[in-house]
């Protein structure tokens, strides 16, 4: 298993005082498809007892264009690295085909010490056999792109952009 695609719908709880999406809820909507690709592989990325755990490590986010309450969205996210200690996914968020955000971001996986400390150790074996890298492909969900794509900051294109 190496990608997975989530419809969601923005509830009205994930809108700031503008009406939009709040920057935060871009980076829940990865980690639950994320965790949606682990449950289609067989897997919990936090099983009961389980004596590792999995911090993020790094993450990134490019804001698009905006969502606003009730638009129906698609979440894909693909494994893009498997190292023996890390899992690096990219994901992109888009809503009828034209892209909204897109991301990165990175999982270790850790032992939990005694002390609560955490150490980095192997990917399990069970974990590195079900979830593997996939082939580098665009993305099916955002295949339109448009003019204001490439803005570095969201908040221009909020303002300039009232869809």
């Amino acid at each position: 298993m190496s990608d997975v695609r989530v419809r969601r719908r923005v509830q009205f709880s994930e809108t700031d005082a503008a009406g939009l999406v709040h920057f935060t809820c871009f980076f829940k909507y990865f980690e639950d498809a994320e965790h949606a690709l682990w449950r289609e592989a067989g897997l919990s990325i936090n099983p009961e007892n389980a004596p590792f755990g999995w911090p993020r490590v790094s993450a990134s986010c490019e804001f698009i264009r905006p969502l606003k309450f009730e638009q129906e969205f698609d979440v894909e996210v693909r494994i893009t690295e498997m190292t023996n200690r890390t899992i690096t996914y990219a994901g992109e968020i888009a809503r009828d085909g034209e892209r909204i955000a897109r991301g990165t971001w990175r999982i270790a996986c850790v032992t939990k010490q005694p002390d609560g400390t955490l150490r980095s150790t192997d990917i399990p074996a069970e974990v590195a056999n079900r979830l593997k890298p996939s082939e580098h492909r665009p993305s099916a969900i955002a295949h339109r792109t448009s003019a204001t794509e490439h803005r570095p900051s969201p908040i221009a294109h909020r303002t300039s952009d009232p869809a």
